[in-house]
């Protein structure tokens, strides 16, 4: 790995070197999870927390919660942390997006919920409205992670609110400079999974994305400010880094699953399994009724760069098939850079529908909003190759390309 040219320092870093004033004398609000550590993996909470001047007054979490302890798609109550003293709020569960008053009027807000430990009436009267909204989450630079989404809405929130919103940049785990996929077709398929134009790998940091979303969809626009990286250059995947990898959700365990994600994300929206339950979510897939021997014979055929497939057998202890033998693949990624995941796993697509003797099948709705587009799914469907569906994308992402450049934090050539 070559490695950045100087030591790279996260926006909490720099926060607190430079930045502080964006906190100081505030009470704030934290978006944050298990990812909001620094290069020592002290969390942001606990620097907050520790900070002279800055009253940390309540937490907010994303999908999996702000312990990172909840499944994919679990529902996230609210709860008052006893270790941490503070009203834990749910961004995916409660409500996706902070409803009025979530922000300013935290006390009223914790009253109305009955999941208020015993004898902490006194810290509900203690908790002060929020006037500074804090967002500290690891993305994964593919548009369906659930992040990206959770940072748009509470910029919404925090504009309705007046308040000031505040990103700390973090690098994107697969590299700034390659982007892949359709662009979403907005607003038509605009969801949680996908609210905005932006390709399925997008080659963004979520500081640069909330600047684009703020310039183009906001109304009205939120008071923001992304404290950049130092040190981070686009062409680096994140074990250039040296920074630790805290598991940004259960299945994404490695930065190898978050390699091929952009792509096997693509298998929710259908009835083979993408791993989940198994030790190698993402990199395993399969059903009940593939061959795994066939098919990795036949993926291997076709000699996509970057890539080979390794016949695997496996037994999901939840999610599809939960305790049914699959047949499938291991994906093993022999140089990520000429890797082309979304590409690969659409013709994944192609060879498994015909050789599955009519048994595979799309889950339109919401396969079509995962990937962006209706255009693919019916394409595949017809029984086009990957190939020329791919080559669909280039106009998308030439002008995404240009729209994107200057939203841009750090030097596309670096």
């Amino acid at each position: 790995m070559a490695g950045s040219t100087s030591p790279l320092r996260l926006g909490l870093d720099v926060l607190f070197a430079e930045k502080s004033a964006l906190v100081r004398g505030r009470r704030v609000g934290l978006i944050t999870n298990p990812t909001g550590v620094d290069r020592e993996l002290i969390p942001t909470i606990e620097r907050l927390r520790s900070a002279p001047g800055i009253k940390l007054a309540a937490l907010y979490g994303p999908e999996h919660g702000v312990r990172g302890n909840a499944q994919a798609g679990e529902y996230v109550p609210f709860y008052y942390d006893e270790h941490l003293q503070l009203p834990v709020f749910s961004l995916y569960g409660q409500s996706q997006k902070p409803p009025p008053g979530f922000l300013t009027q935290i006390d009223a807000t914790m009253r109305s919920y009955d999941t208020q430990p015993v004898g902490k009436t006194a810290e509900r009267s203690m908790v002060d409205a929020v006037d500074v909204l804090v967002f500290d989450v690891q993305d994964v630079g593919t548009r369906v992670y659930t992040y990206v989404a959770t940072m748009a809405y509470a910029m919404q929130a925090a504009a309705e609110a007046r308040i000031p919103f505040v990103v700390l940049d973090r690098p994107n785990p697969i590299n700034g400079v390659t982007m892949e996929g359709p662009v979403l077709e907005y607003p038509a398929l605009s969801s949680f999974v996908g609210l905005y134009p932006v390709p399925l790998r997008h080659g963004m940091t979520a500081g640069e994305l909330a600047r684009f979303f703020n310039a183009k969809f906001l109304a009205p626009k939120v008071e923001l400010t992304v404290v950049p990286m130092t040190g981070w250059r686009r062409s680096d995947w994140f074990d250039d880094t040296r920074l630790p990898w805290v598991v940004p959700s259960p299945n994404l365990p490695t930065v190898e699953a978050a390699t091929v994600y952009p792509g096997q994300v693509l298998l929710e929206g259908t009835n083979i399994s993408e791993g989940r339950g198994t030790t190698k979510p993402f990199e395993f897939f399969g059903a009940p009724w593939l061959d795994g021997y066939v098919l990795a014979r036949e993926l291997n055929a076709r000699g996509w760069p970057g890539v080979r497939f390794r016949e695997a057998w496996f037994t999901p202890t939840f999610s599809k098939f939960h305790g049914e033998r699959c047949g499938g693949c291991q994906l093993h990624v022999v140089d990520r850079e000429a890797f082309r995941p979304v590409t690969t796993t659409l013709g994944v697509l192609e060879v498994v529908r015909a050789m599955s003797g009519g048994q595979f099948e799309f889950h339109p709705d919401y396969f079509d909003h995962v990937i962006g587009t209706v255009s693919v799914r019916r394409a595949l469907d017809a029984g086009e190759p990957a190939a020329p569906i791919v080559a669909g994308f280039e106009r998308g992402l030439a002008e995404f390309s240009a729209q994107r450049e200057e939203f841009l934090l750090y030097p596309v050539s670096g």
